[in-house]
């Protein structure tokens, strides 16, 4: 008896697993992330749809008014929609993050791959350099690139894209590296292919299959820095919208006006929850594929 029951609950388990209600289940947060990340795309390219009330104007007259239906998550201190301002702040947000991943990967990748591929003196003279930028943490080194920049919303991108350059470029590094010392390149050297074409035809698209992954996951990272960056007050210009420059305005009156930093925080952790989910299951998907 004792030594049929595990196989019973283990036949019950996996036949529960197959049923579609159990994959509904069980690919809901995959489900609810990509809604959300569906309405933050929309709050990007037509905020005006969500939100119609002006994102900037001042309202003197209601002035940190609580959650209402006239105001959905209350107003800020100088009586600005805080709805208005948190839908129309995701265009920033996002585009700050979008933007230094997209400026990270077009450095790192090429760097990466060229690391990969070279000899050991060239592939050792990047590494070194990676390790000297890496040798700094992420925010303290976009906080030196403003410093030598200046604050403002295209140099709060360069520097988050300048910090990041290092942990993508040592990923491209290793694909590389996995793909050089495969079977198939083996054989196709073995065939006497030429070294050019074997990294165009095999190496290059498998360093670049992890791109998806990289960008996803990066994004989150990228845009977390960006709030708090913009709350030290190195990012875009008042009275831009942006999350981390609203949270640092509602800091001073948080105590009776909690409503000013609840919204834009919440939005800035389930962005980031989102898309890391995402991001997980193309790296589980990816990882799949390449073993197969």
């Amino acid at each position: 008896m004792g030594k049929t029951m595990p196989g019973i609950f283990t036949e019950t388990w996996m036949s529960r697993e197959r049923t579609p209600k159990w994959r509904l289940i069980t690919n809901l947060d995959i489900w609810l992330s990509a809604l959300f990340i569906a309405l933050t795309i929309l709050a990007v390219v037509a905020p005006s749809l969500i939100a119609a009330q002006s994102s900037t104007a001042p309202n003197f007259s209601a002035m940190l008014q609580p959650p209402s239906w006239d105001h959905f998550f209350g107003t800020d201190s100088l009586g600005r929609d805080l709805f208005s301002r948190t839908i129309h702040g995701a265009r920033y947000s996002v585009l700050i993050g979008l933007g230094s991943v997209v400026l990270a990967l077009a450095v790192a990748m090429p760097l990466g791959i060229i690391a990969g591929v070279s000899r050991p003196l060239v592939d050792q003279a990047i590494v070194r350099l990676l390790d000297v930028i890496a040798s700094f943490p992420e925010l303290l080194l976009a906080i030196l690139v403003i410093a030598l920049l200046g604050p403002g919303l295209a140099n709060l991108i360069v520097a988050l894209g300048v910090a990041s350059i290092p942990k993508f470029a040592r990923v491209a590094r290793a694909q590389t590296r996995t793909v050089m010392t495969s079977g198939y390149v083996e054989h196709a050297r073995t065939l006497g292919q030429a070294r050019t074409r074997t990294i165009l035809r095999h190496v290059l698209p498998n360093a670049i299959g992890t791109l998806p992954v990289l960008s996803t996951l990066g994004l989150g990272y990228s845009i977390i820095n960006a709030a708090g960056l913009s709350f030290l007050g190195l990012g875009p210009r008042p009275p831009t919208p942006e999350w981390g420059f609203m949270l640092s305005e509602a800091i001073s009156n948080l105590r009776i006006a909690w409503w000013a930093g609840v919204f834009p925080g919440a939005m800035i952790t389930l962005l980031v929850i989102s898309l890391t989910v995402l991001g997980k299951r193309a790296q589980s998907i990816y990882e799949k594929r390449r073993l197969h």
